[in-house]
């Protein structure tokens, strides 16, 4: 298990997601798009692995609500 994020780091994931930036459920390529912010590498890291568990989580409650209107 990982460890509990930081509220800057869970602040800057909101503000991110609702700033457009479009993520996805990898965490190298999350890096990636990261890379132009000017941050430390710690960071950068951090908020990549954060913004990939958040994705992870939306797109499996996605499929179970679709399962259970299909039901």
């Amino acid at each position: 298990m990982g460890k509990i994020k930081s509220k800057s780091i869970r602040k800057a994931n909101k503000t991110l997601n609702n700033g457009g930036v479009k993520f996805s459920e990898d965490f190298e390529k999350n890096k990636k798009i990261l890379v132009g912010l000017s941050m430390s590498k710690k960071l950068r890291n951090q908020l990549a692995g954060l913004m990939s568990k958040t994705k992870k989580t939306e797109m499996s409650n996605l499929k179970k609500s679709m399962i259970k209107e299909l039901s």
